[in-house]
């Protein structure tokens, strides 16, 4: 059984004047508190009114805060466009894939023909090769290149070619950073001025002869004293050509194609001595850009490299465009920065 719980008694009588008193005194504490609630809300109001006076008065008011400006690539301000790629496989596919595959392709025959140089293009590039290039994009033409870093296992060193044209050059032509031209030359040269060599034996692309890029009309000279054999042959090719057999010694075979129009005093039989004019370059026949083909061989047909039958050598900058070649170079070496590729 639950026990009985102890009663608490009967609650105490209330007094009415208890009540009336306790009534009086909550109205009375509501009517203060609206009141209090009343004046302070003024009186924020009014603070909140005169600080901005105040303040303005001061000259204090605070700004809203303004986002730093975005930082300006010195690459693209300069009108180029920079690619930075390791070597993993095929030098095309790295280039593609650095700058696109719209640019890729004829950036690396333009990057190829600074290569050729210093490596065989392929065989000689290694895995774990890095490249950095400096180019411009130019509406239907092949990309500007400015300059090139190649990092080369074979060699192990790094090397640097930088475009230049000093005051007075007819052409730009790419220079080590020393001032000498980055392109060996040929003494008793077909071609004396002319803008790039395009196309070297050694360059992976299988072609007998090389391609000296020159405007239409540039004068082209006999390597030694020699008889024409023969001229526009097989001309849908070659366009306008001329073969000259070396007179004595070796009987070497040059041949000249893409020719401008020929003289027709020109004939089998004709004979030319060493730096004779013979033509003018062209572009004629299978030709996508005026240039010289130059092609030395055998009397049995062999292909022979005018780069081993010719003695070379480099030009140097003259002291007048040394200055300003040097200031150029700091110029792109700030703009490739450091290598990306490399790391």
């Amino acid at each position: 059984m639950r026990p009985n719980l102890p009663t608490l008694g009967a609650p105490p009588k209330r007094s009415p004047l208890g009540s009336v008193v306790a009534v009086s005194l909550i109205l009375g504490a509501s009517a203060g508190g609206v009141w209090w609630w009343k004046q302070r809300m003024a009186g924020a109001t009014e603070q909140a009114a005169a600080a901005p006076v105040a303040a303005t008065d001061a000259g204090a008011v605070a700004a809203a805060p303004v986002a730093p400006p975005a930082p300006v690539d010195p690459v693209k301000a300069a009108g180029l466009e920079r690619a930075s790629v390791r070597i993993d496989g095929p030098l095309e596919t790295a280039l593609n894939g650095a700058a696109g595959a719209d640019v890729g392709p004829a950036l690396a025959q333009v990057v190829t023909r600074t290569l050729v140089w210093w490596v065989e293009v392929p065989g000689e590039i290694l895995r774990g090769d890095t490249l950095d290039v400096l180019y411009q994009r130019r509406e239907n033409e092949e990309p500007l290149v400015h300059a090139v870093r190649f990092t080369s296992g074979k060699l192990g060193k790094t090397l640097s070619a930088y475009r230049f044209q000093g005051e007075g050059d007819k052409n730009a032509r790419y220079y080590l950073s020393t001032g000498d031209e980055l392109e060996m030359r040929l003494e008793k040269s077909p071609i004396d001025d002319y803008e790039q060599v395009t196309s070297l034996l050694r360059d992976g692309r299988r072609h007998k002869g090389v391609d000296f890029r020159a405007p239409v009309g540039t004068p082209i000279r006999a390597p030694f004293n020699g008889v024409v054999k023969r001229k526009n042959w097989n001309w849908g090719s070659n366009g306008n050509c001329v073969e000259l057999v070396e007179s004595g010694g070796r009987g070497r075979r040059a041949l000249f194609l893409h020719l401008d129009e020929l003289s027709k005093d020109i004939k089998p039989g004709s004979r030319f001595t060493t730096g004779q004019v013979i033509a003018a370059s062209g572009n004629t026949g299978h030709s996508f850009a005026p240039h010289l083909h130059y092609q030395l061989m055998t009397q049995d047909d062999r292909v022979l490299d005018p780069f081993d039958q010719h003695k070379t050598f480099r030009r140097s900058l003259n002291t007048a465009n040394k200055s300003l070649f040097e200031s150029e170079v700091r110029r792109l070496d700030g703009l490739l920065g450091t290598s990306v590729a490399g790391k």
